[in-house]
């Protein structure tokens, strides 16, 4: 395709599947499920720190924890007592995130949420001013809750994911996404980052797809493709670079769409 094409293409492929019926098969389903925004930012984290594996099995997952929550995750967490409470976590998990993981993930965040009150503090707090994208953003969450406690176990680390050492950062990216872009999937919730520093959520899929368009020439799928391939959304709309995930994402999931029957 030639320039001009690829983006007259992405723009058909964002508007496909840019629709509230996308929200429903997605881990995004659980913060919209809640009306309170500190509910749904923290909920969210949870969501998307979870979100790998099958969408079915993610979703039965954070319903669970939102029972384990009593359906109040801001309270929950930000309340979090590891004596009074662990028992309400004890036995879960999801695939490489066992019961300790969230139980110190839990308990650190918990210890944030006291020290800056919202999630969007917590991160914006982290982001230079001059800053062009989140990247300082997702180091200083990460290292936030990995330093927040000094018995914290070194096995939390891998399922935090930071630029430094080289990680896509993915779903902390596709965290910020909901929480900054407007709707009618994302949930503009934050004033303090702007849609302008988002980055793309890159993983395998959604990789191979912006290959194929051209996108992407990097082969691996780390923060250096994660740049690059922002960088080229960014030249087609320097204002919201990360709504092409709908395109290379839902092209990755659900296949290229037939638009002779949805134009």
């Amino acid at each position: 395709m030639t320039p001009g094409t690829t983006h007259h293409y992405l723009e058909r492929l964002v508007r496909h599947f840019e629709r509230p019926a996308f929200i429903d098969r997605d881990p995004v389903s659980i913060p919209h499920g809640f009306d309170d925004p500190r509910d749904r930012e923290v909920i969210g984290l949870y969501a998307a720190l979870l979100a790998w594996g099958r969408r079915e099995t993610v979703l039965a997952k954070m319903n669970d924890l939102c029972e384990r929550m009593r359906f109040r995750p801001y309270a929950f967490v930000r309340g979090f007592d590891g004596e009074r409470d662990a028992d309400r976590l004890h036995g879960f998990k999801h695939r490489t995130f066992q019961p300790e993981d969230l139980f110190w993930f839990t308990h650190n965040v918990g210890i944030l949420l006291h020290r800056y009150e919202t999630m969007e503090e917590l991160f914006a707090r982290h982001l230079p001013v001059s800053a062009s994208h989140v990247g300082p953003a997702i180091q200083g969450f990460s290292e936030a809750v990995l330093s927040a406690h000094p018995d914290t176990p070194v096995r939390l680390g891998k399922h935090l994911a930071r630029p430094a050492t080289g990680s896509a950062c993915k779903r902390l990216n596709m965290y910020l996404r909901w929480m900054v872009r407007p709707g009618p999937v994302d949930m503009n919730l934050w004033q303090r980052i702007t849609p302008k520093q988002l980055m793309l959520p890159l993983d395998v899929h959604s990789g191979r797809e912006a290959r194929r368009l051209g996108m992407l020439t990097r082969k691996s799928n780390d923060w250096k493709a994660c740049i690059e391939l922002t960088d080229n959304c960014r030249r087609l709309c320097v204002q919201d670079p990360a709504r092409y995930d709908f395109a290379f994402f839902g092209i990755g999931a659900y296949g290229p769409p037939d638009f002779s029957k949805t134009d």
